[in-house]
């Protein structure tokens, strides 16, 4: 069974710095991404990256500060998020897409049939 196994959370100060994880055991994708969740707010798009191509999209909200990357040999997706600010805190949740579909949407959820546990992201300010 595939599991997406997230790692790197924890709490920082406004302006610092966090690298998420994300390794996908079992297989690969194609397309990875993160979404989060905060408190009492719906879930929300963060970043993608198609793992054959490598492009990658990203929210409007985190553009220029987050960047998501891969690594194939270890079928890893990375999250690397500066110039953290509060409104940053939130559940983060690795997702990977298997079926390929041709309508192609990075930022839908029913884009991805994989997600993780999540891991906390939390800003102080």
């Amino acid at each position: 069974q595939v599991q997406l196994v997230e790692s790197g959370g924890g709490l920082v100060q406004a302006g610092g710095s966090l690298r998420l994880s994300c390794a996908a055991a079992g297989r690969t994708f194609y397309t990875m991404g993160w979404f989060r969740q905060a408190p009492g707010k719906e879930r929300e798009f963060v970043a993608a990256i198609r793992w054959s191509t490598g492009s990658t999209y990203y929210a409007d909200s985190v553009k220029g500060r987050f960047t998501i990357s891969r690594d194939n040999g270890k079928s890893t997706v990375y999250l690397q998020m500066n110039n953290l600010n509060p409104e940053d805190t939130a559940v983060y949740y690795c997702a990977a897409d298997s079926r390929g579909t041709t309508a192609f949407n990075a930022r839908a959820l029913f884009q991805y049939d994989y997600w993780g546990q999540g891991a906390q992201v939390t800003v102080s300010s």
